[in-house]
């Protein structure tokens, strides 16, 4: 299994926080080939890229294939000019004086000025990142643009003088030519002139490491490519910022940063983060720490650094979440809905609907079935609904993407906004800052929100911690179910959601622990269970049985089980590029979206596939970075679905990658029976207690209290 990179050297991985389990890093446990020259990583399918499975990581190093797309979001963040009008307006309104600088003297007056400086283009004073604190920016409820549907073309190809101008360059640095493609991809038109002048921007390409990016500028540039020169800095800033977005945070503090980049051998981190924050690469917030302090006393703050597009996004998420918060329509006759419920927790869910216009709602898996009832409550009283979640296959749901695309869903009036009335999402932990502001940017007055999910599991791709932060705000109501999930399963998973691996009372066999000694067991032992033993026991088939298992490489992970699943299951020559009819495979179309399938046939088109009853083609040259074999898959490629039967494969190089969100994330994706191919021996009650998902740097929360508190003060 993967190991995580040391912390020594100017070649190890920046320690932002982000804890993952083995082969599910975010940026991926990495190591660094020294000046090798960079090659595009393959296999990436299944990557889920921020906080989850980098598929093809069998190795330390692996990244994402180069040139692979963004997500549905964040393509449509990047598309809207409206959007970016909006924020530019928002910026230039928040150049004049801030009421919450008004008493600040000292270090955190020098501080607050220079934030505005740097917002108003000037260079900060060189003492800008000192321990001085600062004032908190005060945002209030800005109107929303809206915001069309997504896109559904791809992004034009470079063009070919573009892609030979590039490859060129690269000759000319030692580098593959197959990076030609990607790099004018991601600088444009003028990608080789660009790369010419700062060789570091080959960064750009995910599968190239810092390392990399020196020994190709040292081939162009010579003696000049120095650690601190300010081209390699500059982009190291934003490279940096950008691993941490797949991590799932989105800021970073300005030391964490600064010993990053000093991990990466530059000889002046905190000048660098000034320069970068002085030329408007990255973008810098403070936020207050403890409650607000009396007159002429420092407010403590703690500095973040962001870049733009998930900063924004944040901004405008809690913008969005207090206007909605603030405008629902009242008149239904929701008390006689309410009455009606099936249960005392679906009538609390629904009353608390009918008086507010953003409500949460937390329960485990049975819990699912309040918000579905509010939604069909709210359906009676002839409103507009809509339920939203993560993986395809609920009851009358969408998928949040299919929703933001436009596949599915009520799509988009004229003004670009959805025409519902009630906006109901599952599985909420899964949704990213990004998606969640388009979500909410295409809601408009008057439309409620509930955010419905287990803040138990893992977390989601994207960066971001939208639900915990909305949760940890307290800005709004706050259901907690009283249903549990039933049976031995239900038990078992509840007392791993507390820290506690409990031994269950399973008369019927619901939970097996089947011990093994050494991978190669664990491998066979699975196989046996999935096609032979649950099958006899429970009579489920042995396509409706499950594996998990922590990552993708080593010699009980997903490619070593897929193989041999696939040779007991649907033997066959893999004659469509690996792939035989009958395969059962997971499509990835973007990061984060991990949809089961079945291979149906492949032509001159591409790999045909089955999925849930619809036919999709998935194009010959993307088979290989978007499918992979699906009998087992990881925890966060599971989340979101659950099957009748699972089986959880444990083996003694996994312990590291176990924590409890993990735990209970796979241990939970099973109905009716559960088997645990055990092999960590102490480690799994061990990562149960005490092994927590290590936090995430974001926003949301602290912009969210701001907005409330500012909503709250008498008008002046």
């Amino acid at each position: 299994m993967d190991a995580p990179a040391g912390d020594g050297g100017p070649g190890a991985e920046p320690p932002v926080s982000g804890r993952r389990g083995v082969g599910e890093s975010p940026a991926g446990p990495t190591s660094e080939p020294g000046a090798q020259a960079p090659a595009a990583a393959a296999d990436t399918a299944g990557a889920d890229t921020a906080g989850a499975d980098t598929a093809g990581a069998d190795t330390a190093g692996a990244e994402p294939a180069a040139g692979g797309g963004l997500s549905e979001a964040q393509a449509e963040l990047a598309a809207q000019k409206i959007e970016r009008e909006r924020i530019a307006r928002r910026k230039a309104e928040r150049e004049g004086p801030v009421e919450a600088g008004a008493k600040l003297s000292g270090k955190a007056a020098d501080l607050l000025a220079a934030v505005r400086a740097v917002e108003g283009g000037a260079k900060p004073p060189a003492t800008y990142f000192d321990d001085a604190p600062a004032a908190p920016r005060k945002a209030a409820p800005a109107p929303q643009a809206p915001r069309p549907a997504a896109a559904q073309a791809p992004a034009a190809a470079p063009s070919a003088d573009a892609v030979d101008g590039v490859r060129a360059v690269l000759a000319r640095g030692g580098a593959p030519e197959s990076l030609a493609g990607p790099v004018a991809a991601a600088l444009g038109d003028g990608a080789a002139q660009e790369l010419s002048e700062n060789p570091w921007r080959l960064l750009a390409v995910p599968a190239v490491r810092p390392t990399q990016a020196d020994g190709f500028a040292r081939a162009l540039l010579g003696a000049e490519a120095g650690p601190g020169d300010e081209r390699r800095t500059a982009v190291l800033v934003g490279w940096l910022l950008a691993q941490a977005g797949l991590k799932g945070h989105t800021a970073l503090e300005a030391p964490v940063l600064e010993k990053a980049l000093a991990q990466y051998g530059v000889p002046d981190p905190a000048g660098a983060l000034e320069q970068a924050v002085a030329e408007a690469s990255v973008l810098v917030f403070h936020e207050p720490l403890g409650p607000p302090v009396e007159e002429g006393e420092e407010q403590p703050v703690r500095i973040l650094v962001g870049l733009e597009g998930a900063a924004m996004a944040e901004e405008s998420l809690a913008d969005g979440l207090a206007r909605l918060a603030g405008t629902f329509d009242g008149p239904a006759d929701w008390e006689q809905a309410a009455a009606a419920a099936p249960d005392r927790s679906s009538a609390e869910l629904i009353r608390a609907v009918a008086g507010h216009g953003l409500v949460t709602h937390t329960g485990g898996e049975a819990a699912r079935a309040e918000p579905l009832a509010l939604a069909a409550a709210a359906r009676g009283l002839g409103l507009r609904v809509c339920v939203a979640a993560h993986a395809p296959g609920g009851p009358d749901a969408v998928t949040v993407a299919e929703l933001l695309s436009g596949q599915e869903g009520p799509g988009r009036d004229a003004d670009g906004q959805f025409a519902l009335d009630l906006l109901v999402v599952l599985d909420a932990p899964q949704l990213d800052v990004e998606s969640a502001a388009a979500l909410v940017e295409g809601m408009a007055d008057g439309t409620r929100l509930v955010l419905s999910g287990d803040p138990g599991v893992l977390g989601s791709a994207g960066a971001g911690r939208v639900f915990a932060d909305v949760l940890a705000a307290r800005i709004c109501p706050q259901l907690v179910s009283r249903t549990p999930d039933p049976g031995p399963v239900g038990e078992l998973v509840s007392g791993v959601g507390i820290g506690e691996l409990n031994q269950v009372d399973a008369p019927g066999k619901e939970v097996v622990i089947v011990p093994v000694q050494d991978a190669g067991e664990a491998v066979h032992r699975a196989v046996q269970l999935v096609a032979e033993s649950v099958p006899r026991a429970f009579g489920i088939p042995a396509d409706s049985v499950q594996v998990i298992t922590p990552g993708h490489g080593g010699s009980a992970g997903t490619r070593a089980l897929n193989a041999a699943l696939k040779e007991r299951l649907n033997p066959g020559p893999g004659r469509f590029g690996g792939f035989d009819p009958g395969d059962r495979v997971v499509h990835v179309p973007s990061p984060g979206r991990a949809l089961p399938a079945r291979v149906v046939s492949a032509d001159a088109q591409g790999l045909h596939l089955d999925r849930a009853g619809v036919r999709i083609v998935v194009p010959k040259d993307l088979v290989e970075s978007q499918v992979r074999h699906g009998w087992a898959v990881t925890a966060h490629q599971a989340v979101g679905a659950r099957w009748p039967a699972v089986v959880v494969v444990l083996p003694g190089d996994a312990a590291q990658a176990l924590s409890r969100d993990w735990v209970y994330t796979a241990f939970g994706r099973a109905e009716r029976h559960l088997s645990v191919v055990h092999g960590v021996d102490q480690a799994l009650p061990r990562a149960v207690a005490e092994v927590l998902p290590k936090p995430r740097t974001t926003r949301l929360a602290g912009l969210l209290k701001a907005l409330a508190a500012a909503g709250e003060q008498p008008e002046q």
